[in-house]
């Protein structure tokens, strides 16, 4: 595979096999008290609210998940608080001296800051219906006065729980994970978006957020914050797989994929979501500017190019049915998307086998289709390990190179 210029990492420092202690080895190092969480709690006056978190806290709404509260989740939390019901404490990390990352509340402090900002009219109150379609500044004063005298209640791991940047993954890491073991559970997606924030993860939301190519072939349909806010979901079946592929971050996970897997060969660990936790590690921690802006462009080109040769059929699956006759499946694959993707991106720089690839498309879909006939088995679901990946990568680099050859 072709890389970019600084592209290459370097994967030599993973341990495929994990790390083994002795019983010794265990017992001291609990007493050097290592991955040992220190916290502290408080408490946030809400007529403050917006201050603070403008000043003191990383607030980004897609920081955890995309799925964003409606306007009734929304006054019940409002309400909650006029009638002084207990709300759960807000988890936070000190990344800095007073500099708080959310882990466990983000809603909650999104709605706050809305609520504060008049960013939304209550809806749906149970208990105290005469405020509904009420913003905040609409309030009468003393409602207003009896929301600004609470509370919200937080617990923050001290930043010197961790001894090093490592550690401070990992911690983040379990933290996270066991605050969210209840509920809908997170996609790997969400959890890696969550807890390895950097400049790589930042290109991947951006590319899955703006490139229009990717959405079409993919059929996502990303949803603004009004979209968000209707209260009944009236969405079709087709709509809501659309729209699910984005709320769960797995458009952001598709575009992880196609830059981890062009160094697939290099990364010691088998697994996808491992060898994808590794890669956008090492990527955070290597990419300067130049070469994640020169990443964007590839992807970008890559996504239109494979749209030009394949049009509709991009990532389907040229399937065998019940009937015996084979026919292109509707819905996009990883299984064809991988693979095509790795084999694309290798040609997007290359002006004259663009033309005759281009020249030569129906061709090219025909040797494909005759790819998928004759080597059925290895696009199943059932073969999705490291090996099968290359392998299937292998078969597309083969088709490509027999249509540029005029074979």
């Amino acid at each position: 595979m072709y890389l970019l210029k600084n592209e290459k990492l370097d994967f030599s420092n993973i341990d495929p096999n994990g790390v083994t202690l002795t019983n010794e080895e265990i017992n001291e190092k609990y007493q050097r008290g290592e991955m040992r969480i220190i916290t502290e709690q408080g408490r946030y006056p809400l007529q403050n609210i917006k201050d603070i978190l403008s000043k003191n806290m990383k607030f980004n709404p897609e920081y955890q998940r995309r799925r964003v509260w409606n306007d009734l989740q929304k006054s019940r939390l409002i309400e909650s608080f006029i009638i002084n019901i207990p709300v759960p404490p807000v988890f936070l990390y000190e990344t800095d001296f007073s500099q708080y990352e959310v882990m466990d509340g983000l809603q909650r402090l999104s709605t706050l800051y809305d609520f504060y900002d008049n960013k939304f009219a209550l809806t749906g109150l149970e208990v105290w219906p005469e405020l509904n379609g009420k913003k905040y500044n609409e309030l009468p004063e003393k409602v207003q006065l009896g929301i600004d005298r609470r509370y919200i209640s937080t617990i923050v791991i001290a930043n010197e729980t961790a001894k090093s940047k490592t550690e401070e993954q990992l911690l983040k890491k379990y933290v996270f994970e066991r605050l969210n073991t209840g509920g809908t559970k997170l996609t790997d997606q969400e959890t890696r978006n969550a807890l390895l924030d950097g400049k790589f993860n930042e290109l991947c939301m951006k590319i899955a957020n703006n490139n229009k190519t990717f959405h079409k072939l993919w059929g996502i349909q990303p949803f603004s914050n009004k979209e968000s806010n209707s209260e009944e979901d009236t969405l079709n079946e087709i709509e809501e797989r659309k729209r699910k592929i984005y709320v769960r971050m797995e458009d952001v996970e598709l575009v992880l994929r196609f830059f981890a897997y062009r160094q697939l060969d290099s990364i010691s660990v088998s697994n996808v979501k491992d060898i994808l936790d590794v890669y956008l590690k090492e990527a955070n921690n290597s990419y300067d500017e130049e070469t994640i802006n020169n990443l964007e462009e590839l992807f970008n080109k890559t996504i239109e190019l494979t749209h030009q040769l394949y049009d509709d059929k991009a990532f389907l699956l040229y399937t065998k049915r019940k009937n015996g006759d084979f026919a292109w499946y509707n819905r996009p694959s990883k299984l064809v998307y991988d693979p095509l993707m790795s084999v694309v991106s290798s040609y997007v720089n290359k002006t004259d086998k663009i033309e005759k690839l281009i020249k030569e498309k129906d061709v090219l879909i025909n040797k494909t289709e005759k790819l998928f006939e004759k080597h059925s088995t290895d696009f199943n679901g059932r073969n999705n390990n490291k090996s099968d990946v290359i392998r299937r990568t292998s078969l597309f680099f083969d088709v490509f190179a027999e249509v540029l050859e005029g074979k």
